[in-house]
């Protein structure tokens, strides 16, 4: 928005304490005066706002929002009511006198109780007053609607002038019925937001709200009736979840397409499944049975009907079964008693073998002529060890208290060794004498 000085006229009559608004009448006002201080106040730095309630100026146009926000919670509610027109020219006043002559100058007017005493023409003139200053007036009518509504309205008509169609309205009447908030009906009006719209928008807006605030963001629906002017991450959110939203349903309208077929068979299959079920809960009921029953005999016989055509396939696989079944038990009979034949065969050659070699050791014990053989044999080894002398040396160095270098011990060895040499070259001898 552009820079503007505004007058903001509240009315503090009698019938303000009414509660057809939440909580009354004038705290609805105070409220919405706040939204409009603080929406004009930050869209232009140097903008102005301004406060008067009839015909006494309480601040006027400046910057400083603490100042407007006291003097307008501390309205006080006064037993006479002021003109309308005279109110009027009081704030058109104020706005002539402003510090900054730049920017346009326009009066939000409140108005919440009969306007009984004030003519039409009046009203008109005013309009026309303004229009000549160049002074936009917008009008909020809270409560006695069916008197001041087409009032208000000329007032409004007549500070437009006479425009043509499709060129922008300056000027703009807002009724606000009973019951709704006025901040609520303001926040997506043309008083905040600025624009075109007029009387219309105002009748549009007052309908919707009367339906008990109905779809105010009619203009946003990509936003989910959210004004992204006004809170724009969750209008953000709100259009992101919704585009998500979109794309999972046409998915699965396309799933449910590609798979008509599919869908047919099941219902087929489901069908008698839930006949069954149906008539089985219908003969409960007539039985006299307790609904819990009947719903309990309904899943019994659900169930018996899904495990029915289980069982009718088991059954047709076990007849397209060949038949040579038979026949492949008889095979693995025979190959089984092959089996526990050959393992009988086994064991017996073992224990055959084991028999042969008991007598064939039987017999060699028997035998003097082995024994003689196997006693020389063991002698001869015992013999070839003590005629070792390292065997012997490591033999007495194990022993304790033997000394290998006693010389009795060495002159001992010596004669065993001589002895063990002539015994050899005499056995020589008597071989080649045997020859």
């Amino acid at each position: 928005m552009s820079l503007e000085s505004c007058m903001i006229l509240l009315d503090n009559s009698e019938f303000m304490r009414n509660g057809d608004y939440v909580p009354t009448r004038l705290e609805a006002q105070q409220d919405a005066a706040n939204l409009l201080v603080g929406t004009k106040t930050q869209s232009h730095p140097e903008s102005t706002v301004g406060v008067s309630a009839g015909t006494e100026l309480l601040v006027s146009p400046t910057s400083d929002v603490g100042k407007i926000l006291n003097a307008l919670h501390g309205l006080p509610i006064k037993s006479n009511t002021s003109d309308v027109t005279a109110s009027v020219q009081v704030a058109s006043l104020a706005l002539k006198h402003r510090r900054n002559k730049n920017g346009a100058q326009r009066i939000v007017l409140f108005v919440g109780s009969p306007l009984t005493n004030v003519e039409v023409r009046a009203l008109a003139k005013a309009g026309r007053q303004l229009k000549k200053n160049n002074v936009a007036i917008d009008v909020v009518a809270m409560g006695e609607l069916d008197e001041n509504e087409a009032k208000l309205k000329e007032l409004v008509d007549a500070a437009n002038g006479r425009s043509e169609e499709g060129v922008e309205r300056t000027c703009h009447l807002v009724t606000i019925p009973a019951g709704v908030l006025p901040s609520d009906v303001l926040a997506s009006s043309p008083i905040v937001h600025g624009g075109a719209g007029g009387s219309a928008f105002a009748a549009s807006a007052a309908a919707a709200a009367a339906t008990g605030g109905g779809d105010m963001g009619g203009g946003f629906a990509d936003f989910g009736g959210v004004d992204p002017n006004m809170d724009p991450e969750l209008a953000m959110a709100l259009r992101v979840s919704m585009e998500e939203e979109r794309a999972r349903q046409e998915r699965m309208a396309a799933q449910s397409a590609a798979q008509p077929e599919e869908g047919k068979d099941a219902e087929m299959t489901d069908a008698p499944a839930a006949d069954a079920a149906n008539a089985a809960a219908s003969a409960a009921m007539d039985m006299g049975l307790s609904e819990e029953e009947a719903l309990l005999q309904q899943a019994l016989a659900m169930s018996m009907n899904e495990n029915e055509p289980a069982a009718a396939s088991e059954s047709k696989e076990e007849e397209s079964k060949p038949a040579a079944a038979p026949m492949e038990e008889d095979d693995e009979a025979a190959a089984m008693q092959m089996a526990l034949q050959m393992s009988m065969q086994a064991e017996q050659d073992n224990k055959e073998e084991a028999k042969s070699g008991e007598v064939e050791g039987q017999q060699q014990f028997q035998d003097p002529q082995f024994n003689k053989e196997e006693a020389k044999s063991g002698e001869g080894e015992g013999q070839q060890q003590f005629q070792d002398p390292q065997f012997v040396n490591q033999l007495l160095g194990s022993l304790p208290g033997v000394n290998q270098n006693d010389p009795a011990i060495q002159s001992a060895l010596q004669n065993l060794n001589q002895g063990d040499k002539k015994d050899g070259d005499d056995k020589k001898e008597d071989g080649d004498k045997k020859e």
